[in-house]
């Protein structure tokens, strides 16, 4: 909130909606709330960075609570959606950029740019990707059936949460470990330091960031005891 009252107007922030990237905590609805005022006041550019839509909660229309409470403030609004994570397609560069404006002329003006852009990155992108998410969000049977999908994928990583957690407290650890459970998405900001960091992987095998992100989509049933036996050792002093 500081940055936001003390950044020059008409400022271009980047801001993730949900599943925060790397720490999985995420603003309440009346932070949101608060934080769109605060744009307005100073005339500052809202752009969503939106990769984990359905990730954070389970529910699409859920996750997109933020870009809507900025909608109906009556901000323009840019919105760049990726859909490797949520539809699984890595390596494709599938997504859809979105451009709010204030009339037809703006948008046609805004649109050329873009082309422009786009036209000195790539001459034809593959379309493969594009055509399986236009496919699947332009079935309604397809689109529940993929939704029912994400709901599936997200409510295992929060099991796979509940898991960690409690394996860490069974080991009789010292720390606190709620902070496992209070994030969400695919990503744990565990706390953990680059020296910790690098004594998992020298002696445990285990790989995350420096900073101690984990991707707690690689966490699974088999090897969640043998995360916190790990992160139990190279804490515990």
């Amino acid at each position: 909130m500081d940055d936001i009252k003390n950044a020059p107007e008409h400022s271009f922030f980047l801001l993730h909606p949900c599943a925060h990237n790397p720490t999985g905590v995420d603003p309440t609805e009346e932070q949101w709330r608060e934080i769109s005022h605060q744009f307005k006041v100073k005339n500052h550019f809202p752009f969503f960075d939106t990769a984990y839509q359905g990730l954070a909660s389970g529910d699409l229309d859920r996750d997109a609570k933020a870009i809507r409470i900025f909608h109906e403030d009556g901000h323009l609004i840019g919105c760049a959606q990726s859909f490797a994570k949520i539809m699984g397609l890595h390596g494709h560069r599938v997504g859809c950029l979105s451009i709010l404006s204030v009339d037809e002329k703006q948008a046609i003006a805004i649109r050329s740019q873009l082309q422009q852009i786009a036209r000195a990155m790539y001459g034809s992108p593959p379309v493969h990707g594009s055509l399986l998410v236009s496919t699947i969000l332009g079935d309604p049977e397809l689109k529940a059936l993929w939704e029912e999908e994400v709901k599936v994928m997200v409510d295992r990583i929060i099991r796979m949460r509940a898991a960690l957690r409690r394996s860490l407290e069974k080991l009789g650890s010292c720390l606190n470990w709620e902070h496992i459970t209070n994030q969400v998405g695919m990503f744990c900001f565990s706390g953990l330091s680059p020296e910790q960091v690098d004594q998992l992987v020298r002696e445990f095998h285990i790989y995350m960031t420096c900073d101690g992100r984990i991707s707690m989509a690689g966490v699974t049933t088999s090897n969640v005891d043998y995360l916190a036996n790990a992160i139990h050792e190279v804490s515990r002093y």
